[in-house]
């Protein structure tokens, strides 16, 4: 049975106030999303992405990483929280404190998902096709069932690579390679 939450801006910030364990997000249009927890599988692929992705952010002192619990207020009023996220430190530092304590009106340079299995794969590109309508700069869709990943950029369409061992953070991520070897394997 599907059932349909439409909640404003205001609500949704008191509903994950009040429900602080919940995974929420909301849609442009007002439509709540509730996630299930992520498995441990799930969310030991997540924490290797975002171990990889902190380690290069310490060497390369370009920005700040994210992990899954960030929520985005994005251009369209939807609030987003990817598997991961980066923002470069200029634009980052421009964001001012107090709002850095709420669902930021920001919208990353770079987000990952990480697909499990719960999540619907048509859901999810339709995700990161928003991410990217909304100004990301690069999108990684990384899908462990079909060990594929689809890298989404601006004004392109989505280049699908069948197990790919690495792939490359382009001029987003200067010098960062994302090894699959534990994201990817069964």
């Amino acid at each position: 049975m599907d059932v349909h939450l439409a909640v404003d801006a205001d609500d949704f910030v008191n509903l994950c106030a009040a429900n602080k364990d919940a995974r929420l997000e909301l849609t442009a249009d007002g439509g709540l999303i509730v996630m299930a927890p992520a498995s441990p599988d799930g969310s030991g692929r997540n924490a290797e992405l975002t171990i990889q992705l902190g380690i290069w952010n310490k060497a390369k002192r370009l920005g700040k990483v994210f992990d899954s619990s960030s929520g985005y207020t994005l251009p369209d009023g939807s609030i987003r929280s990817p598997d991961a996220s980066w923002i470069r430190s200029d634009r980052w530092a421009a964001v001012d404190r107090a709002e850095r304590r709420r669902f930021t009106h920001i919208v990353p340079d770079f987000v990952a998902e990480v697909r499990s299995p719960s999540d619907g794969i048509n859901d999810v590109r339709a995700k990161m096709s928003e991410y990217i309508a909304q100004g990301v700069r690069l999108g990684w869709l990384i899908d462990p069932e079909t060990r594929t990943v689809e890298i989404y950029r601006p004004d392109r369409e989505a280049e699908i690579l069948a197990s790919p061992e690495k792939i490359s953070g382009e001029d987003v991520l200067p010098d960062f390679i994302l090894d699959l070897a534990e994201i990817l394997a069964d």
